[in-house]
């Protein structure tokens, strides 16, 4: 995706997610999200709370965002008229921010902070949603996994902002 990085990008919220409860089901779409600090997202049954079992510590993967416009580039590469919202089970669906270029930034999005700490790595299921889709999200063309560093609620057509440097400390990357 070739969507410029600045600091003063603004994007938008353009659906959002829920796991089911059974694994491999398809997302829940809702209309907001609950974004609690250190926890992830209320009601989310895959990644609300979890602990590292190293380190018995919260896991920093908390919630997962994409953009529009990257699905719609990877669905014309394979010749698909649209990845519908929800498929590629990214919990916040975007338009309008490059959100890989923004890895180590926080954002705003409505009353939540988040902290974008590493691009995804999709997972087999992408090729379920259309064979290839797997391979053509690596290399900065996936999504991103985020910490959430205040709590907040996000609705579906809340803004997203960068937050300047000065507000945020430099986060390393880490495996995922």
């Amino acid at each position: 995706m070739n969507l410029p990085i600045n600091t003063n990008s603004v994007g938008q919220v353009e659906s959002l997610h829920l796991h089911p409860q059974s694994p491999g089901d398809p997302l829940h779409s809702v209309e907001s999200i609950l974004l609690v600090k250190g926890k992830g997202i209320l009601n989310e049954p895959r990644y609300f709370g979890r602990v590292s079992q190293d380190t018995g510590k919260p896991t920093k993967r908390q919630a997962t965002l994409i953009e529009r416009e990257q699905l719609a580039e990877h669905a014309a590469a394979l010749g698909l008229r649209a990845i519908p919202p929800g498929a590629v089970r990214s919990n916040i669906e975007t338009s309008g921010i490059n959100l890989v270029a923004l890895v180590g930034r926080e954002i705003q999005i409505g009353s939540a902070v988040l902290l974008l700490y590493a691009p995804r790595d999709p997972c087999a299921k992408m090729d379920a949603v259309c064979q290839g889709l797997r391979q053509r999200m690596m290399d900065e063309r996936q999504g991103v996994l985020a910490q959430i560093i205040q709590s907040g609620l996000v609705r579906i057509g809340d803004r997203i902002s960068v937050r300047s440097l000065a507000s945020t400390e430099p986060a390393p990357r880490v495996p995922v």
